[in-house]
């Protein structure tokens, strides 16, 4: 299996996990990036606030997203970039909270995905005094990136996850994940193909019976 995977990150106006107000996506294919989005998002209601700490943190005012889709307008656009890949993200529970935690508040059924932790791998790739996002990053050779800028995080988490499975020598995610332990989770409810009821097949002594 190739390097295959979606990096993805969030950058939310308030404390709420419902409240994604920007979304930033890479594809890799075979190591490679492919293609890249980002879009604003306008949180669904009541989780549509901007507290002064968050906007401190990303820089996103409450105006800037006054003309985005909302949340359920845009899950449409968000499934069709990621296609069937695994998602990647740094710190990838708070990512695939927001996730299911914005469908929710929506009224809408959480996508089903695959997800791998890139602070995970990072971790037991490299020794490094902190294993933030940007030093992380530093150590996979991707630097001067603007750091909670939602695309550009997930460049950084892209980076970190092709770097590591260079230097541990694999060239999937899943072995990635596998070499480093790092867990390899699950959100959304998998589509189970349904059932078909076979007939049993009559025994000999059944069909003489019959005839």
């Amino acid at each position: 299996m190739p390097m295959d995977f979606t990096a993805i990150d969030f950058e939310t106006a308030n404390r709420s996990s419902a409240s994604a107000c920007s979304v930033g996506l890479v594809k890799v294919r075979d190591g490679r990036v492919v293609d890249t989005a980002s879009w604003f998002i306008r949180p669904p209601a009541p989780h549509d606030w901007f507290s002064e700490w968050n906007t401190r943190i990303h820089g996103i005012e409450e105006w800037q997203i006054a003309d985005a889709l909302r949340w359920a307008d845009q899950l449409d656009d968000l499934v069709a970039f990621a296609g069937d890949d695994v998602f990647v993200a740094h710190n990838a529970g708070f990512d695939m909270t927001v996730i299911k935690a914005a469908c929710e508040a929506s009224g809408l059924v959480t996508p089903s995905y695959s997800y791998v932790c890139s602070l995970q791998v990072a971790r037991r790739t490299y020794h490094l005094d902190s294993y933030k996002l940007p030093v992380a990053a530093m150590a996979a050779g991707f630097e001067d990136f603007r750091h909670h800028d939602a695309l550009a995080d997930s460049e950084a988490c892209a980076a970190i996850m092709v770097h590591a499975a260079k230097r541990h020598g694999v060239d999937s995610i899943h072995d990635l994940a596998a070499i480093t332990k790092a867990k390899l989770g699950r959100i959304g409810t998998p589509i189970v193909e349904p059932v078909v009821p076979v007939a049993p097949v009559a025994s000999a002594v059944e069909v003489a019976a019959v005839a």
